[in-house]
């Protein structure tokens, strides 16, 4: 049982369908027992499949540097365990290619490398097989339990924004790999051409996956608009990255969730935006909608553990594993009109262990949040009461910004060491990394945030930054970062590492936690903000020169390695 005992926000009459039937726990434990066992991966998170991006990309580059492996097989390799993981409507297509390449490459490869190709074939296809079963039978349940009672989506005809994203990502991942593919002959030594080939193939492959799947989630989107859908009553709720929870209708202890799925809120005003949009595309400007996706995939609210109560909605759709939904919420307020959330990615099945292990992490969580909400408030009591009203606040980089840019430091060290590979890629691929550090480790040393009456300056690698009060939308540390969130969407963050477990046995607290308290206040309450202004010399200093000193030296230093 988790802490959300509320009772359900309802839905008007109205907007229900005639004839749509509650989806109970009786149907719900058919369609949830149709779930993949728990060692069949599901559909990750947006957050999770990027790490797995950048992992795959790590994998392949070190499989062409470390093994012996074609370049045909060091690219594809990576790619079958990503589409396994986001596509696997692809292995059913790759996984005779992948076949082919190694009876054709057999001669040339270790047992070693048969041995693990033959193994990731395999687990890739049973895997893809059960889902697929699964699917089929989600299908079948989710159709009994509706009762062939069907509906026409309300704002069918609204904009159609799914998609959207990664098919102009694809493109513009998919143009370096070509690039790579059509200059590959042209490398001088034969290393650098086998290394070009892989590359290119492999980020031709994620920005085919990449178009693929925004070309099905818009076609499963109009499909869903389209034509009459079926209808079930659900209940409704929210986890910490604001995805839907969908659960049975008499689960009003939200014991059992079904599975998630990310949404996206359709807005009184889009038609207007859609209107305004468009006259920005003819001015060169550019909409609004994907800059709107953007901030609500990348930007979302702090997690902070609590439950959201329960709301009653229409589910319209057949929901399955990677499916596309539309849900008509009743409103989390008393007398608003009910919410219409079309799905921005594809459904996420929770098998029975997977519904557990969340119900003990949102236990775990209400606990945290109980606690830390406790300790924010005395904090945040604390810095009400302590802080004096001054012309001019400013705070700067300290000891734990010192550590962040010492572990970063030490990051370019450990690549500098271990840099035996002597080929072009490799050389190139040190260069970068250290130019990142340089530009990152000025930031982390030298960041200072000023606050006057008029609002706060951030100094930059560039020149310093001015935020009016008005425009900061809030101050907060969340996991690592202390972020300043802006309503132009231009935010602000810097990391440095934190202990939690330690704070709170020694009774410390992170320096990001105090000045996000005190900037909280601030922006809350305007009497405690400075009352004069900064002079040009306390708005903080062009970071740029200390990036390229840092930049110049760890080139100087590369090159001074690589001649002698």
């Amino acid at each position: 049982m988790t802490t959300n005992v509320q009772e359900p926000s309802l839905l008007p009459p109205s907007a229900i369908p005639e004839g749509c039937v509650p989806w109970n726990a009786e149907h719900a434990r058919v369609w949830a027992d149709a779930a993949v066992p728990w060692w069949v991966p599901v559909r990750p998170r947006r957050w999770s499949f990027e790490l797995a991006l950048w992992c795959a990309v790590l994998v392949a580059f070190a499989l062409l540097t470390t093994t012996d492996l074609p370049p045909e097989l060091a690219a594809l390799l990576p790619l079958q365990v990503m589409w396994s993981l986001w596509r696997p409507e692809v292995v059913r297509f790759s996984a005779p290619v992948l076949i082919a390449l190694v009876a054709i490459r057999g001669t040339e490869l270790s047992w070693t490398a048969l041995i693990c190709a033959a193994l990731l074939v395999l687990a890739s296809v049973t895997a893809t097989e059960l889902r697929a079963r699964a699917r089929a039978h989600q299908r079948r349940g989710a159709l009994a339990a509706a009762g062939g009672v069907t509906a026409v989506p309300p704002d069918a005809d609204g904009r159609v924004r799914r998609g959207g994203l990664f098919l102009k990502f694809g493109v513009g991942v998919g143009v370096p790999g070509v690039v790579l593919l059509a200059t590959a002959d042209l490398w001088r030594w034969q290393s650098d051409r086998q290394v070009a080939l892989a590359e290119g193939l492999f980020i031709v492959g994620l920005a085919l996956t990449m178009i693929l799947s925004g070309v099905l989630g818009r076609r499963r989107a109009l499909t869903l608009r389209a034509t009459p859908a079926p209808v079930l009553r659900v209940l409704v709720g929210k986890d910490d990255h604001e995805d839907a929870v969908i659960y049975a209708t008499d689960d009003t202890e939200a014991v059992r969730p079904l599975f998630t799925v990310a949404t996206r809120a359709v807005r009184d005003d889009e038609n207007g935006e859609e209107d305004k949009g468009d006259k920005e595309d003819k001015g060169g400007k550019g909409g609004k909608g994907d800059e709107e996706e953007l901030e609500e995939l990348l930007g979302g609210p702090a997690k902070t553990g609590a439950r959201v109560p329960l709301r009653e909605a229409v589910l319209y759709g057949i929901p399955y594993d990677g499916a596309e939904i539309l849900l008509v919420c009743a409103a989390a307020e008393p007398g608003e009109p009910p919410v219409a959330e079309w799905s921005t990615g594809p459904v996420r099945p929770l098998a029975a262990g997977a519904a557990r292990r969340r119900i003990a992490r949102e236990k775990r969580a209400a606990v945290r949040a109980a606690r830390d909400k406790a300790r924010d408030e005395e904090l945040a009591a604390t810095v009400r009461a302590g802080t004096a009203v001054v012309p001019v606040r400013r705070w700067r980089a300290g000891p734990v910004d010192w550590l962040a840019s010492f572990l970063t430091v030490q990051w370019c060290v450990g690549y500098f060491l271990l840099g035996i590979d002597h080929s072009l890629w490799f050389r190139g691929l040190l260069l970068l990394f250290g130019l990142m550090c340089a530009v990152r480790v000025p930031v982390k040393l030298r960041w200072r945030i000023t606050a006057d009456r008029t609002g706060i300056w951030l100094n930059r690698l560039r020149a310093p930054r001015h935020i009016p009060w008005d425009e900061l939308r809030v101050a907060r540390r969340e996991s690592y970062e202390l972020q300043l969130r802006v309503r132009d969407g231009d935010n602000w963050a810097v990391a440095a590492p934190r202990w939690a477990w330690w704070q709170r046995r020694r009774g410390l607290i992170h320096p990001y936690d105090a000045l996000a308290a005190e900037l909280s206040a601030m922006i809350a309450d305007p009497a405690l903000r400075p009352t004069g202004e900064s002079e040009v010399g306390e708005q903080g200093r062009q970071l740029w020169p200390f990036a390229v000193l840092l930049g110049l030296a760890w080139t100087a230093l590369l090159v001074t390695r690589w001649l002698s």
